[in-house]
């Protein structure tokens, strides 16, 4: 809302007095739909005032919407007659020119003349060189672009931008002289202006596609340097480290982005994808972990992970992910019991894990066999806490359940109800 309200007041701070009345005027009766009237309001409006910019685009437009294209063009006319020296100006009638009369010779040439009137008000300027550029394109004369596009002055990141798109589309990929200019502007740029992202971001992916590592590198280090807060680009950096082969300087930068933002997700996917690559598993589920829990994933995700965490007796780490899982799936049940058994192996959490697995138990269809697994773990809650008898029903259950295959399941599922046995002093013969 405040943009229109500052682009409105642009609008009408050309205006005088009388003529803004009458524009007001046209603009309501246009709102009204009352084409005609709001056309003469117009007219009336830029009859006062001829050298407002504003009044001159309506008026020439409802010329134009009466067929008389030459009475447009007179508006303009009359219009760079009256402030020859306004830049602006010269670029608004050529742009006129262009899109009234596409295909007249005469009006084509006067198009030309008034950018070029333009670029010399404003030497350099990138606004009259691409227009004059995408004339001379319409012409088919690549010749005189390339030579114009020379004179652009290089002094902003759209300059920039658009010399190297330009210089890429007027000349063929493989020109070595055309990629030694592009390097050579991104490197001048950068070097001046190292802080600017836009700039940043191309040339390091321009330098990357053309095999020029080692520059991509320069220009995102000097621009992370500049411009600390630029973590995407510092991120950038360490992966590009890690493509160079410098292995060190890529887990450093990466490292460094994570302890000001910890949840950036490219980070931890990077130092996870390297770690694997090293066989650092218990390194690389770390970092899976946290891109698990700031991306998310499916049920199975979370339990492959946290199955590797465990496997390393980082109890908390998986406890925390599958906590995560639950939160994202919570119907579902294998996540549900798996973080049962995570909780009681974690010191943190031990104490609370039996509430876990009750709700765990809860969700388990009437009649359904349970994972043998995790009855093993509830019976230890259940010991742990001196419920025995329960405990001696899940660990019966539990030796019922388990596979031939998993012996060493089940014989500590045996050795721990012949431990009640004894000392309850029960079954003795069996214990």
């Amino acid at each position: 809302m405040h943009c229109i309200f500052r682009i409105w007041l642009i609008l009408i701070s050309s205006l005088n007095a009388d003529s803004l009345l009458n524009f007001s005027y046209g603009v309501l009766e246009e709102s009204r739909g009352n084409t005609s009237k709001a056309e003469n309001c117009f007219l009336l409006a830029y009859k006062e005032n001829p050298t407002a910019l504003p009044l001159v685009r309506k008026a020439a437009g409802i010329r134009l919407s009466d067929g008389d294209r030459q009475g447009a063009g007179e508006i303009y006319r009359d219009l760079t007659k009256a402030r020859p020296d306004d830049y602006f100006i010269w670029i608004e009638y050529g742009d006129f020119l262009g899109n009234s009369g596409r295909g007249d010779s005469a009006a084509d040439s006067i198009r030309e003349t008034a950018y070029a009137k333009a670029l010399e008000l404003k030497p350099g300027d990138e606004i009259p060189i691409e227009r004059m550029i995408r004339f001379s394109r319409e012409l088919g004369d690549d010749e005189q672009a390339r030579d114009l596009l020379e004179k652009l002055e290089v002094n902003s990141p759209s300059a920039v931008m658009y010399y190297v798109s330009t210089t890429k589309s007027l000349y063929d990929n493989r020109n070595k002289e055309a990629q030694a200019r592009i390097n050579k502007k991104f490197l001048e740029f950068m070097r001046q202006h190292p802080e600017w992202i836009t700039v940043a971001r191309a040339a390091s992916e321009h330098f990357r596609q053309t095999n020029q590592t080692d520059l991509a590198i320069e220009v995102l280090r000097n621009h992370v340097l500049a411009q600390p807060s630029s973590l995407d680009m510092k991120i950038r950096l360490g992966i590009l480290y890690f493509a160079a082969k410098r292995d060190v300087d890529g887990v450093q930068t990466l490292k460094e982005v994570l302890d000001i933002h910890p949840r950036k997700a490219l980070a931890h996917e990077s130092l996870a994808k390297y770690y694997r690559k090293q066989s650092l598993t218990h390194e690389a589920g770390l970092h899976a972990a946290e891109l698990l829990k700031i991306r998310g994933g499916s049920p199975d995700d979370f339990l492959e992970l946290a199955k590797e965490l465990m496997q390393d007796r980082d109890y908390r780490g998986a406890r925390v992910l599958l906590e995560k899982g639950v939160y994202m799936h919570e119907e579902n049940l294998s996540l549900r019991m798996k973080l049962a058994v995570v909780s009681f192996r974690d010191p943190e959490t031990k104490a609370g894990a039996g509430r876990l697995f009750r709700e765990a138990e809860m969700m388990i269809p009437h009649g359904s066999e349970i994972e043998p697994g995790f009855l093993l773990e509830s019976a230890r809650m259940l010991i742990d806490q001196g419920n025995t008898k329960d405990a001696e029903q899940q660990l019966k259950a539990a030796i019922r359940t388990f596979p031939k295959t998993s012996k060493t399941e089940t014989a500590e599922s045996m050795r721990l109800l012949a431990k009640i046995w004894i000392k309850e002093e029960r079954n003795q013969d069996a214990a």
